[in-house]
């Protein structure tokens, strides 16, 4: 053993290899954070430009006598959820024409038999009551569809979606190109604006099918402890620099492809597999503030049911379909999980969710073996099943290991340079983006949040904590992938919990 020992640390090669490989891993490290950055300004910066042009959007009236109007068909999935009725109340009051706005709240025969000893009633009693003190032109805009048996949250999605219960609501000669279906969680606080914005841009003559709003996780900002509130900066961030961003630069990557091919279609023909491979992303649902046209969605067959996260596979069944979902700059809030707990159990069913896509791609990869098929494939297996478990350890040890191995080969003065330079640069831009700049830019959000949060750091406890611990958020992620991984392991198969909610929300 000790002769294996002396041969790894005496041996060039081996020291040679792992300095390059830590020289990769921290410059990819480095590049992705300044993406980060450039993808929050783009969508702060979309988000500002759209909100100072509200005042041109076509008023309530002028939609109402509007025959082009597209009709709005809200569903908000809700089980055993005490604080309901600020989200429904929130999606009453939006400014659009009510004959054109249905909101339908999917629970479970289950729970009506059996409520949760905490909620004075069932979910759907809570809508009852709420839709009994509304007045007669809104109580028309609510509904209630209870599933009976099991099923996760794409099956009350479906349950609301077959043709008995859309009949009723839009008429027998309902258009399915001219309904769109909307997405809210039961802790949505939407914004008023979202429906006239969507209606606006297709009165405009896009050919959009699907829209995914943006999404912050600050809705009770207030009632988190400290640590809670560094995640919910950190969480609202993933939505707006990787979620949205991705969503807008992709599509400024096809049109200019599109105006490539146009310009020269030989050569667009020949390049469109690598640039399917290269350079596509896969495009992110949120399940809040969410939007897809009736027919497309039916062309799916529903929302997807193979996994545990029903948003998450509705953004790669749409992308495998050529359905390219467009940004939305209006704001949504939602819910933190106010305990760590709830922050694990939250990221470990995202994981399951990661997981169980796999054998949705790699099944839809085999019935249309295409580049960018492939590429959601593999880009799936390599950034989220393997690297979400292990970034939280392996960046930083490899961030350490850079600055020693540099050392090492002090003798190349540029290797040096290098290998002290990728990691410090690393570390610098982790607290700058993770710990600064994320909070200024969803801060600079505020006047536009739907409802008045205030997220300042106002004493010198938080401003410390917020910087210096905005890894908290990978971490609790990181645990939750590996409760995942452990129970898989041990048992064969994991049940992913749902997000306790703590209370009736204020």
């Amino acid at each position: 053993m000790d002769a294996v020992w002396a041969w790894v640390w005496g041996t060039g090669w081996f020291w040679f290899a792992m300095f390059w490989t830590a020289l990769i891993v921290n410059g990819r490290a480095a590049f992705k954070l300044l993406l980060d950055w450039k993808g929050m300004l783009t969508t702060c910066r979309f988000v500002e430009r759209a909100y100072a042009t509200l005042d041109t959007l076509p008023d309530e009236a002028a939609l109402e006598h509007d025959p082009a109007t597209p009709v709005f068909v809200h569903l908000v999935p809700a089980w055993q959820e005490p604080g309901i009725a600020t989200t429904l109340r929130a999606l009453l009051g939006s400014r659009y024409p009510h004959t054109k706005l249905h909101v339908v709240v999917a629970t479970r025969e289950e729970e009506e038999r059996s409520p949760h000893s905490t909620m004075e009633a069932s979910t759907a009693e809570l809508v009852r009551r709420l839709r009994d003190g509304l007045p007669p032109w809104q109580q028309k805009m609510l509904s209630i569809v209870a599933m009976p048996g099991a099923g996760r949250k794409a099956h009350q999605l479906n349950w609301v979606l077959r043709p008995e219960v859309l009949q009723p609501l839009l008429g027998d000669q309902y258009d399915p190109a001219r309904v769109w279906v909307g997405l809210s969680d039961a802790d949505s606080i939407p914004d008023p604006n979202a429906y006239r914005w969507i209606t606006a841009d297709i009165l405009r003559g896009s050919a959009r099918r699907a829209y995914q709003g943006v999404t912050l996780s600050l809705a009770n900002f207030n009632r988190l402890e400290v640590r809670g509130r560094v995640c919910a900066v950190q969480q609202s961030s993933i939505f707006i620099r990787v979620s949205i961003a991705r969503l807008i630069n992709e599509r400024r990557r096809v049109d200019a492809f599109a105006r490539l091919a146009a310009r020269a279609p030989r050569v667009g023909r020949l390049l469109r597999p690598l640039f399917e491979l290269c350079f596509r992303r896969s495009q992110i649902c949120l399940g809040h503030n969410q939007f897809v046209r009736l027919d497309t969605l039916q062309s799916l067959g529903g929302f997807p049911t193979s996994g545990a996260t029903e948003d998450s596979t509705l953004g790669y069944a749409l992308g495998a379909r050529g359905v390219l979902m467009a940004a939305m700059p209006i704001l949504e809030l939602v819910d933190m999980p106010e305990t760590t707990s709830g922050m694990v159990r939250q990221n470990a069913r995202w994981y399951k969710g990661v997981l169980d896509d796999v054998r949705f791609l790699r099944n839809t990869w085999r019935a249309r073996p295409s580049a960018y098929n492939f590429a959601q494939l593999a880009r799936h297996v390599g950034n989220k099943v393997v690297e979400w478990p292990i970034a939280a350890v392996v960046y930083p040890m490899l961030g350490f290991l850079g600055w020693h191995l540099a050392y090492r080969f002090s003798a190349h003065p540029v290797w040096f340079a290098l290998g002290v330079a990728f990691p410090t640069v690393s570390l610098g831009l982790t607290v700058w983006v993770g710990g600064i700049a994320t909070q200024d830019l969803i801060e600079s959000l505020t006047p536009h949040f739907p409802r008045r949060v205030n997220i300042a750091r106002t004493t010198l406890q938080a401003k410390f904590w917020g910087i210096f611990r905005c890894q908290t958020y990978w971490l609790l992620a990181t645990r939750g992938a590996w409760r995942v991984l452990w129970a898989l392991a041990r048992t064969g198969r994991f049940e992913p919990a749902k997000t306790d909610r703590v209370g009736p929300r204020r």
